[in-house]
């Protein structure tokens, strides 16, 4: 009945591990004690469960990132102590437990800390940059995060049930195979990724059929917000990259569930299959996640800066051009695997060629700041500090292009610096600045700004503590996931590497203290305008909190920046007649399609077939009732909408300076 799960599934193989179970167990009853003491059930069921809000939807995918981000960084402290323990000796890790350690951080901080921060931040403000009420697809939406949440689970319950892959982030065979792997730990894997690239793959669609058919009348392409336009490419490489990555992860599936032999060398297949396959999805994820950090980078410094953006048509022709470029470069991952001269050079060139529309972009950030009022809220600090940072990690990158000297460093920790280097400022800043920007806008208040910019100096110094070591180690031959450390000389940029990161758990602290001190003094920190930046695009112009329903009147966006044209002009924000609004209502159907999909991986892992049976049965089941529900909406009345809006200028006849 339980198929392979026994009592040994729980790790009692290291006290480090059974710790982890430990606080992963104690983490899920104190919520479960936490929701049941104060009574919120009902208030959990009501407002989030059975949401098909796009700004709540929004909401719930940055609280997960969040999570996922405090498990996936006590993993990377995790490894450092590691390194730094184990000169001349084994550390506190044994090897199979590193290689977990190693594997569960890379695969939580891609598919559950970046693309769940990136689909946040776009479902929340996506519609109301683009002057609409919603997203194309409201309950879709709903799948895809229960569907990412669903996947986020499985990898949270391997700390408590079994193990997780020891075959790296990538999952390569024959590591990642039954005959080297033949436990859990990789099915895992499979089953958390599979899942969550379905929820991503939904959410690209939505998003590309959001901004084709659900602008404001008047918004040609062309008068989209830069964030839009980031969107919108990054939604296209989602349809084009992660079917690729579902199709390796059955096949690895069959080959390890059924007996296929699809990257079995010794039985016919061929494991370097399996690696094109993966990063012809792997490199373009990487543009899809630093695409809409570089539009949030836009809005923040054209609105802190008090200018329209610098050279708004070539930042979408860099936009567009990156997103091309991003699909043709995916073999400099193989520079090292013997392929001919001429194939090296194609894609030694198109590496070299994506850094010049990233180029343009950097220099247009910096004339939008030359000569304008610019103001350094904590936003702008995550922003500068990405310039500075990000630059090092593009001449990196640049590096690796050159076949001889990417063969000789591509299996060091020089290319784990500059992996990160172009990650971390390049995605997570840009998030944690989209997260600090439209915050008032979805909770009515500003954040604490002094503890805002202590996050930043924390994960700025932080960050180049840990890496800077790591590209002079990577020089030195040290080579990336290894346990133990052979080298004594390597101790003293280990030890300089460790403290890095306890800065960085210092820059995390703050955002935490930043969140908790911004609750307690809300009251102070009120937006009652609806404007606290004087911002430039649609979403300034309506209250703060947003109402459910978004604009009181479709707006008519007939030119870029028509918001902040429009205060300037004194010219009035009248957009027609109030009138009844159909909205989508609250369905439950989500939640349980995601819970379902939970029980179908959990039932492969384990070979708990009856489990795998009841959740594709469910998932059908729960398909076919709701594609049986015809009339899905209600209707938000003239008088509703007056009272949600109370006061605000974006409900009568007013001028657009009376709501900056």
């Amino acid at each position: 009945m339980f198929g392979r799960l026994t009592w040994e599934a729980i790790p009692t193989y290291s006290a480090v591990a059974l710790s982890g179970a430990a606080v992963t167990v104690l983490g899920a009853v104190a919520i479960v004690v936490i929701l049941t003491y104060f009574k919120l059930w009902k208030w959990l069921y009501v407002n989030w469960l059975t949401t098909v809000d796009h700004k709540k939807i929004g909401v719930m995918y940055i609280i997960l990132a969040f999570i996922m981000l405090l498990r996936g960084f006590a993993d990377g402290i995790m490894m450092r102590a590691q390194q730094m323990m184990a000169i001349d000796g084994v550390g506190y890790l044994t090897h199979d437990h590193f290689q977990q350690v190693f594997t569960a951080h890379g695969t939580i901080m891609i598919f559950f800390v970046a693309t769940p921060f990136f689909s946040g931040l776009a479902n929340f403000i996506l519609p109301q940059q683009l002057g609409s009420r919603d997203v194309a697809f409201p309950f879709m939406n709903a799948v895809s995060f229960w569907l990412t949440a669903a996947g986020a689970v499985l990898v949270l319950i391997s700390l408590a049930i079994g193990e997780f892959s020891t075959a790296g982030w990538t999952g390569y065979p024959p590591y990642s195979g039954v005959g080297r792997s033949p436990g859990v730990g990789v099915d895992y894997w499979i089953w958390s990724l599979f899942i969550s690239g379905w929820g991503t793959t939904l959410t690209g669609i939505n998003f590309a059929v959001t901004i084709t058919r659900r602008r404001a009348p008047g918004m040609t392409l062309m008068k989209m917000p830069i964030f839009v336009w980031t969107v919108l490419c990054s939604s296209i490489i989602i349809m084009f990259a992660f079917p690729a990555l579902t199709v390796d992860l059955v096949l690895l599936m069959g080959d390890r569930l059924l007996g296929t032999h699809f990257f079995t060398a010794e039985d016919g297949g061929n494991f370097m299959n399996f690696a094109n396959i993966f990063w012809m999805w792997g490199h373009p994820e990487v543009y899809l996640l630093v695409l809409p950090a570089f539009g949030i980078y836009s809005e923040v410094v054209a609105t802190f800066s008090g200018k329209p953006i610098f050279g708004y048509k070539t930042m979408v022709q860099a936009t567009v051009i990156i997103t091309v470029v991003s699909m043709m470069v995916w073999l400099h991952h193989f520079f090292t695997m013997g392929s001919s001269a001429t194939v090296n050079a194609i894609f030694g060139i198109a590496t070299m060629i994506i850094g010049i529309p990233t180029g343009m972009k950097i220099f247009n950030w910096l004339f939008t700041m030359y000569r304008g009022k610019v103001r350094m809220h904590s936003t702008m600090y995550w922003a500068i500090g990405f310039m500075v940072l990000f630059m090092i990690g593009g001449a990196t990158g640049v590096m690796h292009a050159i076949v001889p000297l990417d063969y000789n460093l591509h299996n060091t920790t020089f290319l784990v610096a500059h992996f990160h280097n172009v990650l971390i400022p390049g995605v997570l800043f840009g998030y944690i600045a989209g997260y600090q920007y439209w915050f008032p806008k979805a909770f009515g208040f500003t954040l604490d700004e002094r503890w805002g910019k202590l996050s930043f100096w924390g994960w700025a110094i932080g960050f180049t503590l840990v890496f800077t070591p790591l590209y002079i180690l990577g020089l030195m031959g040290l080579p990336r996931r290894t346990a133990v450390i052979l080298d004594s000389g390597m101790a003293p940029l280990l030890y300089v590497s460790f403290i890095g990161a306890l800065v960085v758990f210092f820059g995390i602290f703050a955002l935490g203290m930043q969140l908790y001190v911004s609750i307690k003094n809300r009251n102070k920190l009120r937006d009652t305008t609806g404007d606290p930046w004087d911002g430039r695009t649609l979403e300034w112009s309506i209250p703060s909190p947003t109402p459910e329903f978004n604009f009181a009147r479709v707006p008519v966006a007939d030119e870029l920046d028509i918001y902040a044209n429009r205060k300037r002009n004194g010219k009035s924000l009248t957009w027609g007649e109030l009138s009844d609004i159909e909205m989508p209502n609250d369905t439950i159907c989500g939640f349980l399609i995601g819970a379902f999909s939970f029980l179908l991986g959990f039932g492969f892992i384990w070979w708990m077939w009856w489990m795998a049976f009841i959740g594709f049965v469910g998932i059908i089941g729960v398909i076919i009732f709701r594609s049986f529900i015809d009339h899905a909406e209600h209707e938000v009345s003239v008088d509703e909408i007056r009272e949600a809006l109370g006061a605000h200028p974006s409900l009568g006849e007013q001028t657009a300076g009376g709501v900056a």
